[in-house]
């Protein structure tokens, strides 16, 4: 089962387009703090806050080296999403299933075991 304050960490760094902007380039390989921030319209700063959150929610390790911070995507805090969606998933298509199973069964024409019991 999964612990739901990690689904709900991940979900919330998911939910800015900052930080996901970040996890597309880090699925490309690591980057430092620099290198991930030349393309974003925010200031380093914020790009620094940005990797905390997803820190925090495992989506992303960094490690500094010298006077460089290296960042690079960490795939449990995907696997945790992945988790929860695949679980959401199942239990859609448990549920379609069974609407299409009772949507076959009311338009089969009535059978022997289909009568009407008022019949004689």
């Amino acid at each position: 089962m999964l612990n739901s304050d990690s689904v709900d960490r991940v979900f919330h760094a998911l939910g800015d387009a900052n930080r996901r902007a970040i996890i597309e380039r880090l699925s490309r390989g690591a980057l430092s703090v620099s290198e991930l921030a030349k393309p974003l319209d925010i200031t380093l700063a914020a790009v620094v806050q940005h990797l905390q959150v997803l820190e925090e929610s495992g989506l992303v390790r960094t490690e500094k080296v010298g006077r460089v911070r290296s960042c690079q995507l960490q795939s449990e805090g995907l696997r945790v999403a992945e988790a929860w969606l695949s679980d959401r998933r199942g239990l859609w298509e448990r549920s379609f299933d069974r609407l299409g199973q009772l949507l076959e069964e009311a338009e089969a024409p009535p059978g022997p075991s289909r009568r009407r019991k008022d019949r004689p």
